[in-house]
């Protein structure tokens, strides 16, 4: 069988699955639509959570930015895990203790206003729908190299495929297809991991050989990787070389933002009991460390073996001992097909700029170093590897490592899983927030329960579409797009939840002009540096960190907006009348371990 139809069939059964799960497990009624019926057990709804929260940034952009950076892009990692133990502990069970369906709907009560819950609904729908265009994004990039179709018509795949699944199934069906995207995910994440780690270091475990010995040269892996990079001109691998302010900041960012995130927070609003919130958050650290302590070695191990492509000399001894990589043997090769493969896709693309047959793949900007010399005797008039994405790293690798056509085509149905997961997810949570807290809660209080569940799925299908129209011209590859998604939860959701739940002070004036404040602000700092990409698709000012405020990068503001939003919240209030006491008993009846393990409301 050949690649193309491998593929084909492992997807193809991959989508069945998932399709199959959502039919057996359809929702016919508005609890098992929005909260599964609240019954799913605390280690199923951990794996569910565990492949909604990794997405397509996750599985398929995580990896390649720390390949092409190295250390600085660990804030990524250290920021996502991070962020996901505030959650456990500071949000989720006392969320689940008040027993709603929506985010949306605990601001607006525990803030006694309409208007606070109309703007939370807004500040979910700029999050989530920011958040999905990275996870469309992954799915056309998957789509387009595995199924040899253009991004575009990837996307559109990719839609039809969550409106069968999400659209039918609401929360009951898509948390077993986010079990069923789960074990795939791992297993297609964790078989080349080992393959390749077993080529490089021969240790079984990725995570012990990224500090294991390089196989052929006998020397400390990361060393041997950091030879070759400096060799080549760039930046050391495990050597910092960002700004500790703009890093500091972009893990905070990072971290309330994965604690404000509306499509993992309502995922605790599943389990029957408090209790069971709890356990599920540490369920899901352990399904989530499974994938995120093997992708420092799965990007590690990419840059080796790209670099090692692109010069033979790089794998076993100086990396300029034999030539660079011919452009006729990208033709003749087979272990050469993926750059034809990913060159079609417009992900990598090459120029011969001398003249001279070699493909030579170094930093053009460097000063000093062995290829400043050997740029200057060869002649050389740039880096002729013009364009590599971060996106194609985890993709590529089984191809690079030469690894058998079934792990590919695992890896592609794994890519698949993690964007489609996280992207049903996200759908939930803006169906949610239009049928349930737009319609029902604002406008049409007393709409049935039938007509309420059709309003959730109209807003779904609608809202996919938006998704994909969005992700043909995202502002960034997938794990860029999902960055600032994270800034804009950090600076309006997880401020409002937190007070709402640890404050008694804070009224709904505070809420709202806290929230108004935090988006704003960070809208407006995104918009300025990445440009109005939704209106006009062209940037304002230079994206570059000597034109950024204080060096602070917009993927880093959110922690800014969300100072911000605490700062109004607490001044309103302070100066406006304080909450009524029916309020102030519910905050402490939140808080309160009294009954535990029931919620308070039903």
């Amino acid at each position: 069988m050949d690649q193309y139809t491998l593929n084909l069939v492992v997807i193809g059964l991959s989508f069945a699955l998932y399709i199959g799960i959502a039919i057996w497990a359809k929702a016919d009624t508005t609890s098992e639509f929005y909260a599964a019926n609240r019954g799913i057990s605390p280690v199923m709804n951990g794996m569910a959570t565990a492949a909604d929260w990794m997405s397509a940034a996750s599985f398929i952009s995580m990896a390649g930015l720390i390949a092409f950076t190295g250390y600085d892009n660990s804030t990524y990692l250290m920021g996502w895990t991070g962020g996901y133990v505030l959650l456990a502990l500071l949000l989720a069970p006392y969320l689940r203790k008040f027993g709603k369906f929506t985010v949306p709907e605990f601001i607006g009560e525990r803030f006694y206003s309409r208007t606070a819950r109309i703007i939370g609904v807004i500040c979910l729908l700029v999050v989530s729908i920011t958040y999905v265009i990275g996870q469309m994004e992954g799915v056309g990039i998957t789509f387009a190299r595995y199924l040899g179709v253009t991004k575009e018509t990837g996307l559109w795949i990719g839609a039809a495929v969550v409106f069968a699944y999400a659209v039918l199934g609401g929360m009951k069906g898509v948390t077993y297809t986010q079990v069923a995207q789960y074990v795939v995910l791992i297993i297609a994440y964790t078989i080349p991991a080992i393959f390749i780690s077993l080529q490089l270091t021969g240790n079984f475990l990725p995570q012990l050989g990224l500090f294991g010995t390089h196989a052929d040269s006998g020397v400390a892996f990361l060393a041997k990787l950091d030879q070759v990079v400096t060799d080549l001109g760039f930046n050391s691998y495990t050597g910092h070389h960002r700004s500790t302010l703009d890093m500091v900041l972009f893990t905070l960012a990072l971290m309330i933002g994965t604690a404000g995130l509306p499509h993992v927070i309502i995922r605790f609003f599943t389990v029957p009991k408090v209790s069971d919130a709890r356990k599920s958050a540490g369920w899901a650290l352990v399904f989530i460390a499974l994938l995120y302590t093997v992708a420092p070695a799965v990007g590690s191990m990419a840059r080796f073996n790209l670099t090692a492509t692109m010069w033979p000399g790089a794998a076993t001894g100086e990396t300029f001992s034999q030539p660079a990589l011919a452009v006729s043997d990208i033709d003749t090769r087979p272990d050469l097909q993926w750059m034809k493969n990913w060159e079609t896709t417009g992900l990598l693309k090459w120029e011969d700029k001398n003249g001279d047959g070699l493909i030579q793949y170094y930093n053009d900007k460097a000063t000093d170093g062995p290829v400043v010399e050997m740029a200057a005797a060869q002649g050389l008039q740039g880096n002729e590897l013009t364009t590599i994405s971060n996106d194609i790293m985890v993709l590529a690798n089984p191809e690079i490592a030469n690894l058998p056509g079934w792990v590919v085509a695992i890896v592609a149905a794994g890519g698949l899983a993690a964007a489609l997961s996280t992207a049903a997810g996200l759908l939930l949570a803006i169906s949610g927030a239009v049928s349930h807290d737009l319609v029902k809660g604002a406008f049409n209080p007393n709409i049935s329960e039938k007509n309420e569940l059709m309003a959730a799925r109209i807003s779904m299908a609608i809202s996919i579409l938006v998704a994909t129209l969005l992700g043909l011209h995202p502002p960034g590859f997938a794990a860029q797009t999902v960055a600032l998604a994270f800034g804009l939860a950090a600076s309006s959701i997880f401020p409002v939840l937190m007070m709402g739940i640890f404050s008694k002070r804070v009224n709904s004036a505070g809420a709202i002009w806290g929230m108004l404040a935090g988006i704003l602000s960070t809208l407006i700092y995104i918009f300025t540096y990445k440009g109005w990409f939704f209106i006009a698709g062209t940037n304002m000012l230079e994206d570059t960190a000597d034109q950024w405020l204080f060096g602070i990068s917009p993927a880093s503001f959110g922690v800014i907006g969300a100072v911000l939003n605490f700062l109004v919240a607490y001044l309103v209030s302070n100066a406006t009348e304080e909450p009524p006491v029916e309020v102030v008993e519910l905050v402490e009846s939140i808080r309160v371990p009294r009954g535990a393990g029931v919620a308070t409301h039903h």
